[in-house]
């Protein structure tokens, strides 16, 4: 595995806005709208079991908390023979292009593409103080760059936000990557018991790989204990 060089997050203090309870979402889980995506925003909405995405292609910015939220149980992952197989052609490494990650993810010819300019500036900018990372595919032929994901971690949290691929499986190793690596069990000892992988909604793509539906009570609870856990080694 290689990886590209990390540090531990930088404290970016208390959020200027004070943002409602993921509770109080509405019937289409939208909590709120307008804030702003400074990296103190950012990091208080995911603690608090909220992400941001525009309501709509340049529109303004909700804050969402769907019911039910998807997620990946760690020991739920689903392989098929075929991915197993895709997964020996492709090496996963951790945050050796994450701006390259955001910027595939931002494709505006994607169908739903959501991610603006000002989207992807702001989690490069997390990425810079440690809290956003990518899990990138890149091919043992040729050394590309094939598909990957990024999403945000704070403790044994891992948020993902979106992911892509150029090649076939490319984005589904890099999410093999990402549970592998929030299996690993630390030298002083912590494992992955605790730890949680939101994926947002659970798509007809996800759910081929293991995704379930969780009220959103459940997913608070499950959020706060993640949150509390260490940082998997993988991104320290």
């Amino acid at each position: 595995m290689v990886t590209g060089s990390r540090r531990l997050p930088e404290d970016v203090g208390p959020s200027r806005w004070d943002l409602p309870p993921a509770e109080t979402a509405d019937e289409h889980g939208i909590v709120g709208v307008g804030a702003d995506l400074e990296p103190s925003t950012l990091v208080a909405a995911y603690r608090h079991g909220m992400f941001p995405m525009p309501l709509q292609r340049g529109g303004p910015m909700g804050w969402w908390s769907p019911d039910p939220r998807a997620i990946v149980p760690l020991d739920g992952l689903k392989i098929s023979r075929s991915l197993r197989k895709s997964c020996t052609r492709y090496d996963v490494r951790i945050d050796t292009a994450f701006a390259q990650v955001v910027e595939a993810c931002s494709d505006r010819r994607r169908p739903g593409g959501w991610i603006t300019d000002e989207i992807r500036d702001a989690y490069v900018e997390l990425h810079r103080l440690g809290w956003a990372h990518s899990v990138e595919a890149w091919s043992r032929d040729d050394n590309t760059l094939c598909g990957g994901l990024y999403g945000v971690a704070i403790g044994g949290f891992f948020a993902g936000e979106s992911m892509f691929h150029r090649r076939t499986d490319a984005s589904k190793v890099a999410l093999v990557g990402l549970v592998d690596r929030l299996r690993d069990t630390a030298t002083d000892g912590t494992g992955p018991e605790g730890r949680l992988l939101d994926v947002q909604w659970r798509t007809d793509h996800l759910a081929t790989l293991g995704a379930v539906e969780v009220s959103r009570t459940s997913y608070l609870g499950l959020l706060a204990s993640a949150v509390a856990l260490p940082l998997p080694v993988a991104f320290r």
